[in-house]
């Protein structure tokens, strides 16, 4: 090797931010053998100094979309948030599920797809879904009816995940993992899926992914307000086929008091915005009229809130301004706005703009093209409540992304070897015959 080869093998890895001994474990390599590499008394090959460049790439911030190093599944797609997060990291999509209509024809709206997108999971044929190292899914929460291991071991009953989660959407994930066995997966839900039917419902996910599925598992409950200002907290679950040493515990979390305030995300009403109807009007991009609450509305939800806190509730609205962190979105925004009311000057307060909520998610940023909404405010704000926050997709992604790179690799021998024999099968008995 050159040494102007060793000296861009070690500056990838600089950049990667990794030690010699994490670089090893990603790659499936002896300590000695990055040592040889940086020495130069040996090559690494093309495809790993390729990862190399990926991992360093993706963990100083560039912009990967479009190199496709490994391949992914979206389930229960949404508006695709969770996709936005591994396209960012170099991923390729392969399939799509998503039931609702209106969600389809705003993920149609901003994603390229050169498959169909499938609709309910619970009607994919698993022989159908192109081969894929990672499976992506928001899956519903929904409770299990749970009988114990121990008792039905004694009645000589079968038990395992097709037994305690038959009939929830789980269920159907599980079935897929079983099927494809894929290098990785990662699983988002709400915070409350661990305390969900008083924590019975994630005792049968964890026991199933990890006993009945073979893999290792870890999960984290992540704010998002580090990244957004919106407190917004959600699980991810994150397994690996293979015991690649991946836990939750080194993910460097943005701090929440240090992360964005809703300044950022706001329309700024001073012309320095381009006027975007019907969400903004005018010269000067005002907020339209139509966000501002009635004065009936703006009156039922105070006297609902001094009602309660007359109760020592703490419900009601929340008003917030500029230097504030909003409540979290949800998919009720459309019926009162009333978690997060924006105040105005001299008015009363307005709801947040789907413009506005697109930013709040992470879906539009600075320099890059804004997110397509092609539905109504109504569908709009549902969608954005139901979604990701983005930006905290993209850190697990990064995170996940040596270990995902080493298994996909794998993968992709496995199946240059699969299509060797197939071919060979065939006739094929030459080199030049067999075209993988």
């Amino acid at each position: 090797m050159t040494t102007n080869n060793l000296t861009e093998f070690a500056r990838l890895r600089e950049r990667s931010g990794l030690s010699i001994d994490q670089t090893a474990h990603f790659l499936g390599k002896t300590v000695q053998t990055i040592r040889r590499w940086e020495r130069g008394s040996s090559n690494p090959t093309a495809k790993t100094m390729e990862h190399m460049s990926i991992i360093a790439d993706v963990q100083s911030g560039e912009d990967v979309r479009g190199i496709n190093a490994f391949r992914f599944i979206d389930l229960f797609a949404g508006i695709g948030g969770v996709r936005k997060g591994f396209e960012s990291i170099g991923g390729q999509c392969v399939f799509t599920s998503e039931w609702d209509d209106a969600c389809r024809k705003t993920y149609e709206a901003n994603f390229a797809c050169d498959h169909t997108i499938s609709g309910d999971i619970r009607d994919v044929d698993l022989d159908n879904v192109p081969t894929y190292d990672v499976l992506l899914g928001g899956f519903p929460c929904q409770p299990f009816s749970i009988a114990g291991v121990s008792k039905k071991n004694s009645l000589g009953v079968e038990h395992g995940f097709r037994c305690d989660t038959q009939g929830t959407l789980f269920f159907d994930v599980a079935q897929m993992i079983d099927y494809h066995r894929p290098a990785a997966f990662l699983l988002e839900n709400v915070k409350n899926l661990v305390s969900h039917d008083k924590g019975r419902t994630f005792e049968v996910i964890m026991r199933t992914l990890k006993e009945e599925l073979g893999y290792h598992v870890d999960f984290k409950v992540i704010d998002a307000k580090g990244w957004v200002p919106q407190h917004r907290e959600r699980i991810f679950i994150v397994g690996f086929r293979e015991d690649v040493g991946f836990s939750f515990d080194n993910l460097a979390i943005n701090s929440p008091t240090e992360g964005p305030r809703l300044h950022s995300i706001l329309h700024p009403e001073d012309g320095s915005e381009v006027e975007e109807v019907p969400y903004t009007i005018g010269a000067n991009a005002e907020v339209a009229e139509k966000y501002t609450l009635s004065n009936g509305l703006w009156q039922y939800l105070q006297n609902y809130a001094e009602k309660h806190r007359a109760k020592g509730n703490g419900f009601g609205y929340g008003l917030v301004g500029p230097n504030d962190v909003a409540r979290t979105l949800s998919a009720r925004y459309y019926k009162d706005g009333s978690e997060i009311l924006i105040r105005q000057e001299g008015r009363n307060p307005r709801r947040l703009t789907p413009r506005e909520c697109a930013r709040l998610m992470g879906f539009d940023r600075i320099g890059q093209d804004p997110f397509n909404i092609p539905v109504s405010d109504t569908q709009a704000y549902k969608q954005f409540g139901n979604s990701v926050a983005v930006p905290v997709v993209e850190a697990v992604a990064r995170y996940m992304m040596p270990y995902i790179l080493r298994l996909s690799s794998r993968n992709a021998r496995r199946r240059r070897t699969a299509n060797v024999e197939q071919l060979r099968l065939f006739g094929a008995t030459t080199t030049e015959e067999i075209v993988v």
